[in-house]
């Protein structure tokens, strides 16, 4: 092998590897080089090889768009750029067949500008949509969008073709190009800088270059050379956008946080506010049929009002059920299933609140699990979860009044707020509750072979003056004197009412 072969061979990974780094570059370069000789060396055919480019330019962001989205989480998105795309070919395609056929293809140009003005609609729908959002909620989005679609068909068609479109009117339909490209440009960005997730970051990202590539380029083309036939070297930027969105889609690059800080409460702004763009954008364009079509204008202005409505209410049925699955939760020990501490603690601040107003006395059981260490110790801690669950199932099946709460209180301690009851009843359900874990017969390696508990009584005959936290001394020094008589029991206070 020659040294000339030897150094082509070891310039070509490293021209691979620059390719797999930078497609979203080399691919808008290397397809504006082959754009620009076909329409050098194409002669009297150079507006139909231009127009093949510049069909094939968005085919081909469709078929990077559809790709990416087989190898990534957010699939929606993807699908809706390629969905785009697709429609924007559609347009293009639809000026090549009115180049070839024009006698048979009539109306050509107002289908081809409907197509160009629907392809921002799957764009919208997902720029819209909140992340993670409901089914029933991304159906009322969808809707929207299918009823922003026709009544962008009804608004393009009013004007007929460019042919018999006069001058105000085509500055009209140029103008909705023009706000309709900046509107999904600076939304597409407010969306990227606003995506703390990698995966929709990055398609936010492809999608916020594009959208101002392509909002630049529709307004130089439409503006200063809309008159101008294919075949020009103008064409060559009206690809730019869609090679480099397929550059970008095969790219798959991640981007980090962005490089602007913004502020902690900004994407949830973002979050909350994008629901209003699809029917915002329905309210606009209704608007501008007023003229046309009233009664078209005011369906499209009810659907507006009535699907954000609809959707709001969704929401916030979610939020509310979500609201109140926290607040189950915040409450309850995920171990056991029983009241945790926080409830513990507002339960009996509750009940000795009303007992003091109404004079009645009340009982508290503090309940430990005896030699619980010895368990944990010896047979680990998955057992001692089991046990704990075990144990505290006995506990809710004992304590069965309505207003009785059972609580994890902390490791192995246990607590039982009884309301109203006395000493008696305090008593006697304490030895129930030991007589029940006993009965369980789980296995343990402390003395004695199986798990028990020990169980402090504190109860008052009035709660007068005083706090619960009283009441909690009470029931603890109890457990202390049962655990140090020998575990396996149940003792009552040394006292039995509770004075200032």
């Amino acid at each position: 092998m020659s040294l000339q072969d030897k150094a082509e061979d070891s310039a070509f990974p490293a021209r691979s590897a620059t390719w797999r780094r930078h497609p979203d570059i080399l691919l808008p370069l290397a397809f504006v080089a082959a754009h620009a000789s076909a329409i050098a060396l194409g002669g009297g055919k150079a507006w139909l090889l231009s127009l093949l480019f510049l069909v094939f330019a968005p085919l081909l962001a469709t078929a990077a768009c559809f790709q990416r989205a087989r190898r990534d989480a957010f699939v929606e998105g993807w699908i809706a750029l390629g969905a785009a795309m697709l429609l924007w070919a559609g347009g293009m395609a639809s000026n090549l067949l009115a180049g070839l056929w024009l006698d048979s293809w009539s109306g050509a140009a107002g289908f081809t500008l409907l197509l160009f003005i629907l392809y921002g609609v799957p764009i919208i729908f997902v720029l819209a949509a909140p992340d993670r959002e409901s089914w029933p909620v991304r159906l009322i989005d969808a809707a929207l969008a299918a009823i922003l679609g026709y009544l962008f068909f009804r608004h393009t068609f009013a004007f007929a073709t460019l042919a018999d479109t006069s001058a105000s009117n085509l500055l009209a339909l140029r103008l909705m190009f023009d706000i309709e490209n900046l509107f999904i440009a600076l939304f597409a960005a407010i969306r990227f800088l606003a995506s703390a997730d990698p995966v929709r970051r990055a398609c936010f990202r492809s999608l916020t270059l594009f959208a101002f590539a392509y909002l630049a380029t529709a307004a130089f083309i439409n503006h200063l050379y809309a008159d101008v036939y294919y075949g020009s070297p103008s064409d060559l930027v009206i690809g730019l956008p869609f090679t480099l969105l397929a550059g970008l889609a095969i790219a798959h690059h991640m981007p980090g946080k962005g490089v602007l800080r913004t502020s902690p409460a900004f994407p949830h702004v973002v979050q909350a506010a994008a629901p209003l763009m699809l029917p915002a954008t329905l309210l606009m364009v209704s608007a501008s049929l007023v003229r046309i079509d009233p009664a078209l204008a005011i369906a499209g202005c009810g659907a507006a009002i009535l699907g954000y409505g609809l959707r709001t209410i969704l929401v916030q049925l979610r939020s509310l059920d979500a609201q109140s699955r926290l607040e189950r939760l915040s409450r309850i020990d995920a171990l056991t299933g029983l009241a945790n501490r926080r409830q513990f603690d507002e339960s009996l601040r509750r009940e000795w609140d009303r007992a003091a107003r109404s004079g009645n006395g009340m009982a508290l059981l503090m309940i430990d699990v005896d030699q619980f260490k010895l368990l944990n110790d010896g047979l680990g801690h998955p057992v001692g979860d089991q046990r704990l669950r075990a144990v505290a199932e006995a506990l809710a099946g004992c304590a069965t009044r309505g207003s009785d709460l059972v609580a994890r209180y902390g490791g192995e301690e246990f607590a039982v707020i009884l309301p109203a009851a006395n000493l008696a009843e305090a008593m006697a359900l304490a030895e129930t509750i030991r007589c029940a874990v006993e009965r369980l017969d789980l296995p343990s390696p402390a003395p004695g072979g199986r798990v028990t508990v020990s169980i402090g009584i504190g109860h008052v005959d009035r709660a007068e003056g005083g706090n619960a936290a009283l009441l909690i001394a009470d029931a603890d020094a109890a457990l202390y004197r049962a655990k140090r008589d020998g575990r396996n029991r149940s003792i009552a206070s040394a006292k039995n009412s509770m004075a200032d």
